[in-house]
């Protein structure tokens, strides 16, 4: 399954997932852009965390990243990227969560950049808007019981707030986050 290197390769089968190519490498996980089907043709594009190999069997960061999951999956909202799916097929954990087909702020910023260009102020303020929007929800979200979850995201950066093609800001990777209730 895994590369002599440890990564997994694109064209192969993860469980019920095809992976398509690498989107991201980050300090604990990589990011697969994956494809689910179904029958009749069915097809839905997910974006799989899974965790490094060097980290396949570290506890601490199999629970960072089970904690991650149980953490998002109660956020719904329009500016968060969506939990699909936790797991694991055989020493692999993964999170199978809404792919939003963009780009990162920070490489936007870079490429506008590199253009000589600035951010418009109305970008930026709509940016930030919205990943004000993300973060008021997640602090402010309750569980079923009515008690305040107290999430925090601790790791706002560039590089955790994508924009789609169509404008979407969505805010990603809770895998520091901490939670009051869970």
């Amino acid at each position: 399954m895994r590369s002599p290197t440890g990564a997994l390769r694109a064209g192969e089968l993860f469980g019920p997932y095809l992976l398509e190519r690498q989107l991201a490498v980050g300090g604990m996980a990589e990011i697969y852009l994956a494809r689910a089907t179904g029958i009749s043709g069915f097809e839905k594009y997910v974006a799989l965390k899974v965790i490094h190999a060097n980290y396949a069997e570290d506890d601490h960061f199999i629970e960072m990243l089970v904690e991650e999951a149980k953490i998002v999956v109660h956020l719904t909202q329009p500016n968060i990227v969506q939990i699909f799916d936790l797991g694991r097929i055989g020493d692999i954990h993964y999170i199978a969560m809404e792919y939003v087909d963009g780009a990162d702020l920070y490489q936007v910023m870079r490429t506008i950049t590199e253009a000589g260009h600035m951010l418009d102020v109305e970008v930026a303020a709509y940016l930030a808007h919205e990943t004000c929007a993300a973060l008021d929800y997640a602090h402010s979200c309750r569980d079923q019981l009515g008690r305040p979850l107290g999430i925090i995201h601790r790791d706002i950066s560039p590089q955790n707030i994508i924009i789609s093609r169509a404008g979407e800001v969505k805010l990603a990777d809770f895998g520091i986050a901490k939670a009051t209730v869970m």
